[in-house]
């Protein structure tokens, strides 16, 4: 079964902070509590979510080769370029004309690396130095929408 992402990159609008309120203290997931106690500051997903403004972007995932991470067709990943991926990364990579979402993990035992997708449909991809390839970014989180509005 063929795995194809097609990605849908945005850049990462920073021109206003965006100021949520914030439950400190976490909420508990068994016995409910009034949220509105524990509303003590705000926070900024801006500044929370993104480290480097000028090289970071959002995309759109299209497919299902994350869904054992949790991250499915139709979420936000974003994806910061400025970082060097690092055995075990989840990334946006560049491999023979198309672009996917996969976990990177170096083999230099057997001079390769290998795109792992999490979800069992999928075979890993070998990287060689045959291949067009190259680590487009590196994923540091992932948004992902519950109620559609």
């Amino acid at each position: 079964m063929k795995d194809e992402v097609k990605l849908h990159i945005y850049s990462a609008d920073l021109s206003m902070e965006l100021n949520l309120p914030f439950v400190d203290g976490g909420i508990k997931a068994g016995f409910p509590s009034p949220a509105q106690d524990y509303l003590t500051e705000s926070i900024d997903l801006n500044k929370t979510l993104i480290k480097h403004t000028e090289t970071t972007f959002y995309a759109r995932v299209s497919g299902d080769s994350l869904n054992d991470i949790g991250i499915s067709d139709g979420d936000l990943v974003i994806i910061d370029k400025s970082l060097e991926a690092t055995n075990g990364d989840y990334v946006a990579a560049y491999i023979d004309g198309e672009f996917t979402l996969k976990q990177f993990k170096l083999d230099e035992a057997n001079h390769c690396a290998w795109l792992i997708p999490a979800n069992k449909k999928y075979q890993p991809i070998k990287v060689t130095e045959d291949n067009d390839f190259m680590i487009w970014g590196v994923i540091t989180s992932a948004i992902k929408r519950f109620h559609k509005f």
